[in-house]
């Protein structure tokens, strides 16, 4: 017999509770304890790092691998993303180190390997996708899914097992400045969206990582990692709802808790969320890894532990399981405080058997597992012309046509006319990195990266809008930058003025320079106080619009801006948040015509810069009102989108005028393209509850869908509606169905909803449990006339 046969935890056809439970009883404590911490070879203490305080971790003398590895390894942090590597070079890398990490070690389990996949899979070379808010304006979620499948598959054929996202932090604030990571301020927006990503990423081999849980993106005055102060009642309803999805709905298999602290809380040392609500209520039995040096804090930063040891302590009896990005606190001082009895056994125990179920689930614990049986037999092509169309169609849907003034008639200035002289102008003009969000490579390690004002600054093929705008034939008269992105200096606009002379049209391109840690405008650590253009982008608009031509602003940002009255002076406004490598000739594409665009704010543009916190689920209290002199009116609602068609909305119906508290009610209406171009009107359904005891939001987002139509082309949508869709959290902080009167509106965006009808919940108050439904299915049939 050999020892293949005799170990329970070698053998596949076992039930996995009992291979984990063989395996956990054969370690060490030593060994258990060494599943739970990681390694990250590539980091430096250059002061540059991509995590909070980098350079300060990683001010001390690390040991040598094989020291840190003899009792066994839990992960291996980013060993693709921390620098710039080719594919083979990084497979090989990742393959020679889970070699030595097996070999090291008495029972030779490999590594969990994780990588960022905010964007794509965060290698050099690798296709970069539009930013979560982008997503977020496709309104698209099986579009995101099929992305994360794609890149799913890559990332796993490099030997790569756990991808860190999706962020699924509803937007609160947009002054912080990991706004550009969020897919928007709606939780059913973000968790409908986000779960799709979960269940793509899953489906091609790579365990999707829920993030930030939670809070993360209400901290005070919108600055990163400051405490959050919020109820209870606005925690469940809002902050909660996307992570119930992604995991019931999406069957995510590992969370990241926030860096925040909650009243007075810090989340990585908080047993109310990591146990009681994610594992008791929720059901997830996934693996909690730590946010990067998030263990440490507890130290260093909430001051809550007086040492490694007790930070660890105060970690593990929360319900987390693994610290990253290296091993500081789940080493050598829990190992202490272990052998001492401080941390119960059982502690330690169900953490690491936790680690060895994800490990399981992987395959790395099969007989059959080597280094070259994790990657595929060849380096994976990274930016793949399949992915490559993935991040076209999502750029394109993402593209917002904010403002279209007309110019003849009832046509607007956009699409550009055939034969229209256009200057472009504006620092992000001719910019190869300006379309990236601060988790693509290019701005992540941009301190590191070859620029010499070609794409091979990019690490993938990129086309600059003014490049995109030429290809599509339009004559360009002039170009200038006018200024740059950060800095106050303004000697640029004259030479951007005079670039105008020949030209019927300006098309100006400002936005942010997406970085890390004040090295950029958006992205994290990258915080502002007022939601102004960064430097003097605002001023060159002013000053573009006095010159008297038609001024087509086209913003490329991670969060939205306040235009004020400058919005009146622009004949045209597109909005593209960071669209990925496709998005100059995605954003080239809606000026021109050839692109109808379809995208809608996934957050509100505001009127005035100083409007903050303030987002469309408003109570009448928190909207416009006579007892104060500030208007949070947006300037443009969530929702909001145009197009280069006309979409006509009719024949609201409503299954019952009476529904019964745990009952469904069916809304249906007709949309039909009333224009003379195909085109696709993304249709929402919003609910009101009048009357309730709690104060409620007027409206909020119950459903959507789209419906792409030819010219005269109907289609018939039917949502069903449960009544959990309608529950909230009562005033015992229970979630309640109660009975009353119940407002439908349904339309192209949250100030305009043209069919409007309600029904009436009946019977008495209901408690609403784990399983309520969270989801509203729609059904989209065309119609033939």
């Amino acid at each position: 017999m050999t020892q293949v046969d005799t170990e329970a935890w070698r053998d596949p056809a076992r039930p996995a509770e009992e291979r984990v439970a063989d395996l956990l009883g054969r370690m060490t404590l030593e060994e258990k304890i060494a599943q739970l911490g990681s390694i990250w070879m590539g980091a430096s203490g250059d002061g540059d790092g991509v995590a909070p305080m980098q350079d300060q971790f990683f001010s001390y003398d690390q040991p040598p691998f094989d020291e840190l590895i003899k009792n066994g390894l839990g992960q291996l942090t980013r060993v693709f993303g921390t620098r710039p590597v080719e594919a083979a070079a990084g497979m090989r890398a990742l393959a020679s180190l889970q070699a030595r990490v097996a070999a090291a070690s008495r029972l030779g389990i490999p590594a969990v390997a994780h990588e960022e996949c905010l964007t794509g899979f965060a290698a050099w070379g690798a296709t970069i996708f539009p930013t979560p808010l982008a997503w977020g304006a496709s309104f698209d979620p099986a579009l995101v899914g099929e992305m994360a499948a794609a890149f799913g598959a890559t990332m796993r054929a490099a030997g790569v097992h756990q991808g860190l996202a999706p962020v699924l932090d509803v937007t609160r604030d947009y002054r912080f400045g990991r706004t550009e990571e969020t897919i928007g301020e709606d939780p059913y927006l973000v968790g409908t969206v986000g779960t799709e990503y979960v269940r793509g990423l899953q489906r091609s081999g790579i365990q999707a990582t829920l993030k930030h849980f939670a809070g993360y993106t209400a901290s005070r005055a919108g600055r990163n990692m400051a405490p959050v102060s919020m109820g209870p009642r606005e925690f469940a309803d809002v902050i909660l709802v996307p992570f119930e999805m992604a995991i019931r709905l999406g069957g995510a298999r590992s969370v990241m808790p926030t860096y925040v602290d909650i009243d007075g809380v810090p989340a990585s040392a908080d047993p109310r969320l990591l146990t009681t609500l994610l594992r008791d209520e929720y059901g997830f039995d996934g693996v909690v890894v730590s946010d990067y040096y998030a263990v440490s804090f507890l130290e260093l930063q909430h001051a809550v532990a007086a040492g490694q040891g007790e930070a660890a302590a105060l970690a593990l009896a929360a319900g987390l399981d693994v610290e990253l990005p290296g091993t500081r606190c789940f080493g050598e001082p829990l190992l202490g405080l272990a052998q001492a009895g401080v941390v119960p056994a059982e502690v330690i125990d169900r953490a690491a058997s936790r680690v060895l179920r994800q490990k399981l689930d992987l395959g790395l614990l099969d007989p059959g597992w080597s280094p070259q049986s994790d990657q595929a037999a060849a380096a994976p092509d990274l930016d793949p012309p399949g992915q490559r169309d993935i991040a076209r169609r999502l750029a394109e849907e993402s593209v917002i046509l904010v403002k279209n003034a007309p110019r003849a008639g009832d046509r607007g200035i956009l699409p550009l006319a055939a034969g229209t002289r256009v200057a472009v102008v504006g620092p992000l003009a001719n910019e190869p990195l300006a379309f990236f969000g601060c988790y693509s490579m290019p701005r992540h390690l941009g301190h590191t990266q070859r620029s010499d004002g070609s794409t091979g600054g990019a690490g993938v093929e990129v086309t600059t809008l003014l490049d995109a705008l030429r290809a599509e034939g339009i004559t360009v008269t002039g170009y200038a930058p006018g200024c740059t992105v950060r800095t106050l200096d303004e000697s640029g606009f004259a030479e951007a003025v005079s670039s105008t002379r020949s030209a019927d049209v300006i098309v100006a391109v400002v936005g942010d320079e997406a970085g890390l840690f004040g090295r950029g405008t958006s992205g994290e650590g990258c915080d502002i106080d007022e939601l102004k253009l960064p430097g003097v982008q605002q001023e060159l608009l002013h000053a573009l619009a006095d010159a008297g031509k038609p001024v087509v602003a086209v913003l490329v940002t991670g969060r939205p801006y306040a235009f004020g009255g400058l919005a009146d002076r622009l004949a045209a406004i597109v909005q593209a948040f960071f669209p990925g490598e496709e998005g100059g000739p995605a954003v080239a594409g809606v000026l021109t015509g050839r692109v109808n665009p379809s995208g809608k704010l996934p957050v509100e543009l505001p009127r005035d810069v100083g409007a903050q916190p303030s987002t469309y689920l408003r109570s009448k209290n928190a909207a416009r009102h006579g007892g104060s002199t500030v208007d949070p009116t947006p300037l443009f609602a969530f929702g909001h989108g145009l197009s280069y068609t006309t979409f006509e909305y009719a024949d609201l119906a409503i299954s019952a005028c009476e529904v019964p508290t745990d009952g469904v009610v069916q809304v249906s209406c007709t949309v039909r393209n009333t224009g003379q171009v195909a085109g696709t009107e993304v249709v929402q359904l919003y609910l009101g509850d009048p009357v309730a005891t709690v104060v409620r939001p007027v409206q909020w987002l119950a459903g959507f869908a789209r419906a792409a139509l030819a010219p005269g082309e109907a289609a018939r949508l039917t949502f069903r509606v449960h009544a959990d869709r309608i529950s909230f959290t009562g005033q015992d902080l229970t979630r309640i169905v109660e009975p009353g009167t119940i407002t439908v509106t349904l339309g192209g965006a949250s100030d305009d909803l043209p069919l409007t009808g309600s029904f009436t919940l009946t019977g008495p108050i209901r408690t609403v449990g784990i399983d309520r439904v969270l989801d509203t299915p729609v059904s989209v049939k065309k119609l033939t006339d």
